[in-house]
């Protein structure tokens, strides 16, 4: 009789167990959407012509994301500069066309002091270079460090395997403006010499939304 009585305890104990994990795995799979799938941080880009909003991929591009939003923390952006614009109508040597605009901190003495971080193609991160995309500017891949820029309509020739650049890895994507467009493509309107903006359009700040 004890023994039945042992073995009747047990069972109970052990299902009671079973029953208690089978709850708490359910929550995790009920909660872990709400808690798991963060939205997407966003950074307001505040210029004298305007602000633009730009959602920005961590999860997608950890490191080149995660370089942006440490210099935004920093305040790197305070007083940068949208410097140069490219539109159909002012690159007649190049054989592949794009439509960009291109801000920073512009300054050879400033970039020096910054450290690069590695390139992360959009064979890796999958974020195309499509209408109003924010990537990073670069010389060799492996070289960017706070220059990027915002497409002006879709620019495939800036992904992985594109003609743009000869080495064939193009640029690193990392966020999407969502927001402000127009300002964008005002800037690009502006008159230029050689690309390069006759009179420079101050970035106020770059800040995280809350």
């Amino acid at each position: 009789m004890n023994q039945i009585l042992i073995w009747y305890w047990m069972t109970l104990y052990r299902n009671i167990n079973l029953h208690r994990s089978l709850i708490f795995l359910l929550v995790a799979m009920v909660a872990c959407p709400v808690s798991c799938d963060r939205p997407a941080p966003m950074v307001l880009i505040r210029t004298d012509l305007g602000d633009m909003t730009v959602e920005i991929y961590p999860d997608r591009a950890p490191v080149t994301a995660g370089n942006f939003l440490a210099h935004v923390e920093r305040g790197t952006y305070t007083n940068s500069v949208f410097y140069r614009v490219v539109r159909l109508d002012n690159q007649p040597d190049s054989p592949v066309k794009i439509e960009v605009i291109q801000g920073g901190l512009f300054s050879d003495e400033l970039l020096d002091t910054i450290a690069p971080i590695i390139h992360e193609s959009t064979r890796q991160t999958g974020i195309l270079h499509t209408d109003g995309v924010i990537s990073m500017a670069r010389n060799q891949p492996g070289s960017a460090s706070t220059e990027f820029f915002i497409c002006i309509g879709d620019q495939p020739s800036l992904d992985f395997g594109g003609l743009r650049n000869p080495d064939g890895q193009g640029f690193a994507a990392f966020g999407k403006v969502v927001r402000g467009m127009d300002v964008a493509r005002a800037i690009q309107a502006l008159p230029d010499e050689g690309q390069y903006l006759k009179e420079q359009v101050r970035i106020r700040e770059i800040s995280l939304l809350p």
